[in-house]
């Protein structure tokens, strides 16, 4: 009879995500997940067979924390409320083991490569988009934004303007706060 792992699987893919966020893909190693997770070869083979494996659940996860977080807003401030908190939201969170996003950092690493996890962080980003989009159509259709403007249009926009600020955020001689501010203010003009 197998034997119970003796580890919390959930609990090693936020600390890998975590990892990968910070390190990157090439910058990750397997004897570096070996140590941060605490896991020998032979476990770590056992529970996520192989690096790029891992990667994909970590890619998952970061899309998915990401939605509920949205999600989250949107009920607590209603979906205009939500997108003008968000620019705030993302350069602010101190818990975060990087400013710039994952899924970007990500497609950018390994889309020259022809990496499938480029693909796979790019499918997660236009999920994300498809979310932007159902929180600009939900502010129109409440009146907050004008029916003149694409739903669609305004979430490539803003996802746009999102991506450049948490790359901003990275550096030193740039007021991310500023740009934040500059974002939701923008959305008040719609």
């Amino acid at each position: 009879m197998p034997r119970k792992p003796a580890y919390d699987r959930d609990a090693l893919i936020a600390q890998a995500r975590d990892v990968f966020w910070r390190q990157g893909w090439a910058g990750t190693s397997l004897k570096d997940l070996e140590r941060e997770l605490k896991l020998k070869p032979g476990s770590f083979y056992a529970a996520f067979g192989s690096k790029d494996a891992l990667y994909a659940l970590t890619l998952e996860r970061y899309a998915q924390d990401g939605v509920a977080r949205l999600t989250a807003m949107a009920k607590e401030l209603g979906p205009l409320g939500a997108l003008k908190a968000q620019p705030r939201v993302v350069i602010e969170a101190s818990e975060m083991p990087a400013r710039a996003c994952m899924l970007a950092k990500t497609y950018a690493e390994l889309q020259a490569k022809g990496h499938d996890l480029a693909a796979q962080a790019s499918l997660h980003m236009a999920e994300m988009k498809t979310c932007f989009t159902a929180l600009f159509r939900r502010a129109q259709q409440a009146g907050d934004i004008g029916p003149d403007h694409d739903p669609d249009r305004l979430a490539a926009r803003y996802q746009s303007d999102l991506l450049g600020l948490r790359l901003s955020a990275e550096r030193d001689d740039v007021n991310a706060a500023e740009i934040a501010a500059d974002i939701a203010a923008d959305l008040d003009r719609l």
